[in-house]
């Protein structure tokens, strides 16, 4: 959680820094191509680190003996997706198409530490590492007088006199810089991942079926995984296409604290799914129950506390961004209350995976998908980005309601109940391996 706050805190200040130092187009222009550079990601990914979680995480049984070869059976797919990937989307992407196999590759690496137990390399360098490295960098770009001078544009003709140095907000007439600063952590990103697993997993042979066996399972969620990248990141794309730049640039600042919600739901998630998966793979339901009751009252605790104060303080703080975000007020408010109903849901769909209903799954979030493309293109043109806004709350509902009903439905569970105040209990804050043991 710790390594969650500083993620989103290292974020948020990353966007007021575009947001301050550059024109509004151009921020938008940068938010809306760094939202298409993780959209495609997201896809290439094909849940291989998923899978690869589920696999490690189950050989713990046998010493870890072939989890080397679900790793490769991982990582090779992926990872050449994103090389064609990167290929066919350059012209939009630039120099963040150079990044995208770094990215799935340390995805993947990273959700092998994750299965074998460990949540310290994905919290120092997937949570602090890359948002603080990207941060620093790109503050460089802006804040250095030397890249104005570079990227002033240039006079009309050779006899026009050159101009003088300006302010940051006029020196960025293209993104191009400021993306090639938020792609260079990722290079670190990946050479510590791999280095994270060094001397780890046992060097031995695959076992006889791993890829097979791997992507019999993890196929409906890579079709779930790309919906989910797509979803994710697809409202800010669409504004940027129906509503303009500007407008991107206004609604990426005010939903910047959704990552708040995504961080602390994607902390609990990697550390309880192992033990879900082993749980649900044992019939143990009080256990899983224990689980998900526990992660939910976490979510509540740590998060409706940021959404009622971000829709409190909400004209004061977009104004942080600068003046064109003042606007931005009701999409605060509609971000609020969307995160505080998702979090009361629980991490609903990591329940459902884990008990084997990947396809349930994906078709949740094809109706999610679906309903948020149509609200985006019935609103976006008349009310901009709030209509974005709207769009991107209803698939979140959908997102969560259905999961909910359903894991009720066919395990009993429930996101509430006799486990959820006893998880708050100091004495229960021990590590995993003690809570087994008793």
């Amino acid at each position: 959680m710790a390594g969650a706050g500083v993620g989103a805190g290292a974020q948020f200040l990353l966007a007021v820094v575009v947001t301050r130092a550059a024109e509004v187009e151009t921020a938008g222009a940068f938010f809306t191509t760094a939202a298409l550079a993780l959209m495609i990601a997201g896809v290439a990914k094909l849940d291989a680190g998923g899978g690869v979680v589920y696999f490690v995480a189950r050989a713990r049984t046998c010493g870890y003996q072939g989890a080397s070869g679900y790793i490769r059976a991982g990582l090779v797919p992926g990872v050449c997706v994103a090389v064609i990937a990167g290929v066919v989307f350059h012209p939009q992407l630039g120099a963040a198409s150079f990044a995208l196999p770094m990215m799935v590759a340390a995805d993947i690496l990273l959700a092998a530490t994750r299965g074998l137990g460990g949540m310290r390399p994905t919290v120092l360098l997937d949570g602090v590492l890359l948002p603080v490295g990207q941060l620093i960098l790109v503050a460089a770009v802006v804040f250095t007088p030397a890249w104005h001078l570079v990227l002033t544009p240039a006079p009309a003709s050779m006899t026009a006199p050159v101009p003088a140095p300006v302010s940051a907000s006029v020196f960025v007439t293209s993104p191009g810089w400021l993306v090639g600063a938020w792609v260079a952590p990722y290079l670190p990103l990946l050479v510590l991942s791999a280095l994270s697993l060094r001397g780890r997993v046992p060097r031995t042979p695959p076992l006889p079926g791993a890829a097979r066996e791997l992507w019999r399972h993890t196929a409906p969620r890579s079709a779930a995984g790309a919906i989910q990248a797509v979803f994710q990141r697809l409202d800010i794309v669409i504004v940027g296409a129906l509503g303009g730049l500007a407008q991107a640039a206004v609604y990426t600042a005010a939903t910047r604290f959704k990552v708040v919600g995504q961080l602390a739901n994607q902390g609990l998630a990697q550390t309880a799914q192992p033990r879900l998966i082993r749980a649900m793979a044992e019939g143990d339901l009080v256990k899983a129950r224990t689980l998900y009751q526990a992660t939910t009252i976490w979510l509540v605790v740590m998060t409706w506390p940021v959404w009622l104060a971000y829709a409190a303080v909400a004209p004061w703080l977009l104004t942080v961004f600068g003046s064109p975000y003042g606007s931005a007020v009701p999409i605060a408010l509609v971000l609020s209350a969307t995160m505080m109903l998702a979090t009361a849901c629980g991490m609903v769909d990591v329940v459902l995976t884990s008990a084997g209903h990947t396809t349930a799954s994906l078709l949740n979030l094809v109706a999610a998908l679906a309903v948020t493309v149509l609200l985006d293109l019935a609103l976006i043109p008349t009310h901009g980005a709030l209509g974005a806004a709207l769009g991107w709350s209803g698939g979140v509902i959908v997102k969560n309601l259905l999961p909910l009903w359903q894991i009720h439905h066919r395990y009993g569970l429930r996101p509430f109940g006799r486990h959820s105040l006893t998880a708050l209990r100091p004495s229960r804050w021990t590590p995993p391996h003690h809570q087994e043991v008793r």
